[in-house]
């Protein structure tokens, strides 16, 4: 079993010391480690703390063009966007897509929401609200905003999928088997049961194994998701950057 690529990886353009190596730092490990392709994918524009600064875009496209001359690794320029707003609304916009080779999004706290009703509905629900027994309303809701998303947007890949923002799992599963998104196996967490998991393989949900490298030493650094690979003996045909590169609806 071949791991490919890693398509979620920062580097220090996610701001405030967030990411801490740079593009050639994590090309170069992973061409240490075997890959053929990784992308690069900070934290969306939205986001206050750790967010990509739009003027900062060509930079990480000229340090991505040296790193492949340097290194000989395929290097994706991606975004790992946030969802804003209970419509589905993410921190992408239009002319965004012109230099995205690959559109990631997820839940994550402290971003710029679209509308003050979103900082109770998203910010506060779900950072008080019990991570395990959501209440219908809240689970709801948050499962309406992510279907809405995949609707709206061509998202390639959702990251940590419950993670801060728990929903109805299987739901958005589905939608993202027709929409062709992938459900991330995080290198770091999974937050999803493993019933869960094997429902969604058994009606041909696919996936993708990341790091979710936040340091160059991590590029590639994938066991937990591997690992619940080979204990559920999860079906290799429907993880896409396993003994093959995947394709992305971002440039289809």
């Amino acid at each position: 079993m071949i791991l490919y690529g890693d398509y979620h990886t920062h580097t220090k353009y996610s701001r405030h010391n967030h990411g801490k190596g740079t593009v050639l730092e994590n090309a170069s490990a992973a061409q240490n480690k075997g890959l053929k392709q990784i992308a690069i994918t900070e934290h969306g524009f939205n986001h206050y703390a750790y967010g990509i600064r739009r003027k900062d875009v060509p930079s990480v496209k000229e340090d991505i063009l040296n790193a492949r001359e340097v290194t000989g690794v395929d290097i994706l320029l991606g975004v790992e966007a946030n969802l804003i707003s209970d419509g589905g609304e993410i921190d992408v916009e239009e002319q965004d897509f012109e230099f995205l080779d690959i559109l990631l999004m997820g839940y994550h706290k402290l971003v710029k929401f679209a509308h003050k009703r979103d900082y109770i509905n998203f910010l506060l629900a779900n950072k008080f609200g019990s991570p395990y027994f959501p209440s219908k309303e809240r689970l709801n809701r948050n499962t309406t905003a992510f279907l809405k998303a995949l609707d709206k947007y061509p998202i390639d890949v959702i990251t940590h999928l419950n993670y801060g923002c728990p929903t109805d799992t299987l739901a958005v599963a589905r939608l993202a088997k027709e929409k062709g998104t992938l459900i991330e196996l995080n290198g770091k967490r999974i937050n999803f049961t493993d019933q869960e998991l094997l429902t969604m393989a058994s009606e041909g949900v696919k996936f993708i194994v990341n790091s979710d490298a936040h340091s160059p030493e991590k590029v590639g650094e994938c066991n937990n998701a591997l690992n619940l690979i080979y204990r559920l003996d999860l079906p290799l045909s429907q993880i896409v950057n396993i003994d093959k590169l995947p394709k992305f609806a971002t440039k289809r």
